[in-house]
C-alpha cells in the first residue's frame, strides 16, 4: 500500500497542469460582439493581436481570470443572469454558475489569489441590498456562501496585492422587471468597500453629500493597493462634476479634476493605473474621449479623442483601449492603434490575464 501510495503522488506530480501559456499567452480579455450579432470572450495579446475567440450566450460584460490556469468566467451584462465557466485553452465550456432565487449578477468577478474561490457581485433585487457570492472553484465551482457587499448596486469587485478584495459599491438599486431602470436616484448612496478574502467587510468610505449621486462603477489598483475608481454621475447632466477618485484606505477619497472630464459626457466607462501607480487613464464611450491623470498626485495629464473608447488596461508601463474598429496601445502620451479584423463591438472591460 505504501509502495502504491508514492507511485500515486510520483504520476500526480508528472500530471502538468496547463497554464494560460497554454492559449498562446494572452494578456488581456475582453468581451465582444460580431458583425453576425454573436457574442464572445476574445484573448488579446500584448501587441492588440487576437489569440483566441470563445462563444458565450448573449451580450458579455466582464471576466474573471483565474490566477494560475486557463479558465474564464465570462459574466452577463447587468441585470444578467449568466456566468459561464470556459476552458480559454480547448474552448470547452466547463459548466455555468447557478445562481440562488432573487439574485442576479452585476457583470464582475474576482478569483482569491490561490484561486480557490470565486466571489462575485450580486443583487439580492427583492431587497435591494448588494451581495458577493463566493464559489468553491474545486468543487466544481459550488457557491458555498454569500455575504453583503458593504452597499447597494455592487458593481466591479477586485482582488488587491494583499490578497483582500475591493467593491465598487454605485449606490444604485434596480430589480430586473424594470429592465435597466435605476429605481432610487434621488437617495442613492454609493461606497467603496473593503473586504477580507473570506469576504468579511473591513472598511468603507462613501462620497461627500454633494456627490452622492456619483456613482462609483469601476475601479483598479497599483502594486501598493492604492485604488482608483471611476464615476457616472446620475444628478443634473450639466452639473461640473469630476468623474475619477483615488484612495487609500483610512483616507478620504480624492476627486482628480480635468479640464476635459466635461467630455466624457457624465459617464467613465472604464479606468486603470499602472502598477507603479504613476498614470491613470480613464475612458469616456459616449464622449469618444479618454483622459489621463498623474497617478502620484492626482493632476491633470493629456486629454485625447478616441471613438467608443471602452475597456483600459494596464500591463507594465503600458495601456492597452479598446475603440471602435480596433485596440489602442499606449505608451507615454501616443496611441498605437491597431485594427481588429470583422466588426467588433467591444463592451466596456479589459482584463488582465495574471
Amino acid at each position: 500500500m505504501q509502495r502504491r501510495s508514492f507511485l500515486t503522488s510520483i504520476a500526480a506530480g508528472l500530471l502538468v497542469q496547463p497554464s494560460w501559456a497554454d492559449t498562446g499567452g494572452p494578456r488581456l480579455l475582453t468581451a465582444a460582439i460580431d458583425e453576425r450579432n454573436r457574442s464572445w470572450l476574445i484573448g488579446l495579446s500584448g501587441d492588440g493581436q487576437e489569440v483566441f475567440r470563445r462563444p458565450i450566450p448573449s451580450r458579455g460584460h466582464a471576466a474573471a481570470a483565474h490566477p494560475h490556469r486557463p479558465v474564464a468566467v465570462a459574466f452577463a451584462r447587468r441585470p444578467g443572469q449568466f456566468a459561464v465557466i470556459l476552458d480559454c485553452a480547448s474552448g470547452q465550456e466547463l459548466g455555468r454558475l447557478t445562481l440562488p432565487e432573487g439574485r442576479h449578477f452585476y457583470g464582475h468577478g474576482a478569483f482569491t489569489a490561490d484561486g480557490q474561490h470565486l466571489l462575485t457581485t450580486e443583487n439580492a433585487y427583492d431587497t435591494g441590498d448588494g451581495r458577493i457570492g463566493i464559489w468553491d472553484v474545486a468543487d466544481g465551482y459550488e457557491r458555498i456562501a454569500e455575504v453583503p457587499s458593504g452597499g447597494i448596486g455592487p458593481h466591479e469587485i477586485i482582488r488587491l496585492p494583499d490578497g483582500s478584495f475591493a467593491v465598487a459599491n454605485g449606490g444604485i438599486q434596480t430589480h430586473p422587471g424594470y429592465g435597466r431602470a435605476k429605481l432610487n436616484l434621488p437617495d442613492m448612496r454609493p461606497n467603496l468597500a473593503y473586504l477580507a478574502a473570506d469576504g468579511t467587510l473591513l472598511d468603507m468610505v462613501e462620497p461627500p453629500a454633494a456627490l452622492r449621486q456619483n456613482s462609483i462603477r469601476h475601479i483598479d489598483c497599483d502594486a501598493t493597493g492604492r485604488i482608483v475608481a471611476a464615476m457616472q454621475w446620475q444628478g443634473h447632466p450639466l452639473d461640473p462634476v469630476p468623474l475619477a477618485a483615488l484612495h487609500r484606505r483610512g483616507d478620504p477619497l480624492q476627486y482628480l479634476d480635468h479640464p476635459e472630464t466635461v467630455r466624457l459626457k457624465q459617464y467613465a466607462g472604464s479606468v486603470a493605473m499602472t502598477r507603479d501607480g504613476t498614470e491613470i487613464l480613464v475612458t469616456g464611450p459616449k464622449g469618444d474621449h479618454l483622459i489621463r491623470f498623474d497617478g502620484v498626485d492626482g493632476s491633470p495629464r493629456s486629454g485625447q479623442k478616441l471613438p467608443l473608447a471602452s475597456g483600459v488596461a494596464a500591463f507594465g508601463d503600458a495601456f492597452a483601449v479598446t475603440f471602435k474598429g480596433g485596440i489602442a496601445l499606449a505608451e507615454g502620451p501616443d496611441l498605437h492603434r491597431v485594427a481588429t479584423p470583422g466588426a467588433l463591438v467591444w463592451d466596456n472591460h479589459l482584463v488582465s490575464v495574471s
